[in-house]
């Protein structure tokens, strides 16, 4: 229970820095993007119906979560009902309900309270990244320049949020982007990747925005754009690009089958 988690840290972040926007926005990613245990009054009575556990603070209610089963049990002191949601999908249960999130309360340094209207802005900026179209293709692209050093704070981000499709073998880079209908004919900040399959597309694109949504930089928009694996433009935006370089996966490993009964001196078989 005393392990820090990535909830742990981000907070710390914030709490060192209050005024910095950039950190409170990254605790707010990393809360979206956390498993949550939410307490239960009682046991679940459909899958999609639960009553959360709620705190009144003199009129103010707060919806109990914690980051791990053994914190939910260090507060709870019994055996308790709980529900493991994604902070994102906790958000849009809790937005405009006037309930807030008490998150790790007294069992962990991220302990905290946070206030209804926090919870309701999380829901409606991730609502807005998954409204949003990804734009396929080359997306009526006329060339591909270096992007602009400034978006290269999104690489390490963009490297973990998008893990998945390295895994499927995806290739990505942040570039600059000339588009066809850009009337000033300046570069657009965008992320191109390569190789991934059609279905994938809006699911990755949303997550690229909400790195960009969550970072705190000051970078209007992020354009993601897909092109195939052979597509004849990613010489040169391998060669211009700042790649994104993906997590290695790690490597699968496969169990050993259990020696027969009765082959190790040491462990004889049991009679029954």
């Amino acid at each position: 229970m005393n392990a820090e988690t990535t909830l742990d840290a981000a907070h710390a972040a914030m709490q060192a820095n209050p005024e910095d926007d950039a950190a409170r926005l990254r605790f707010y990613g990393v809360l979206a993007d956390s498993e949550l245990f939410v307490l239960l009054e009682r046991e679940p009575e459909g899958r999609d119906a639960i009553s959360p556990e709620i705190l009144d603070l003199e009129g103010d209610l707060f919806a109990l979560v914690f980051d791990s089963e053994e914190r939910l049990s260090g507060f709870a002191r019994r055996i308790a009902p709980y529900a493991a949601l994604p902070g994102r999908a906790i958000a849009g249960m809790l937005a405009g309900r006037n309930i807030g999130l008490g998150l790790n309360l007294g069992v962990a340094p991220s302990s905290i309270l946070i206030p209804p209207e926090a919870m309701s802005w999380l829901a409606e900026a991730l609502a807005e990244a998954v409204s949003e179209a990804p734009e396929a293709g080359q997306g009526g692209t006329l060339s591909f320049t270096a992007p602009d050093p400034a978006l290269g704070a999104l690489a390490p981000a963009l490297a973990q949020k998008l893990a998945a499709a390295g895994a499927m073998g995806a290739r990505a880079w942040l570039v600059g982007a000339r588009f066809q209908d850009g009337a000033d004919g300046a570069a657009k900040p965008a992320l191109v990747m390569a190789g991934v399959p059609e279905a994938a597309e809006p699911s990755l694109a949303r997550a690229s925005r909400e790195v960009l949504l969550f970072s705190g930089l000051a970078i209007p928009e992020l354009a993601t754009l897909f092109l195939p694996a052979t597509s004849p433009r990613l010489a040169a935006i391998a060669a211009t690009g700042l790649e994104i370089r993906f997590p290695k996966p790690a490597p699968a490993t496969v169990a050993a089958p259990p020696a027969p009964p009765g082959s190790d001196p040491d462990k004889p078989p049991k009679l029954r």
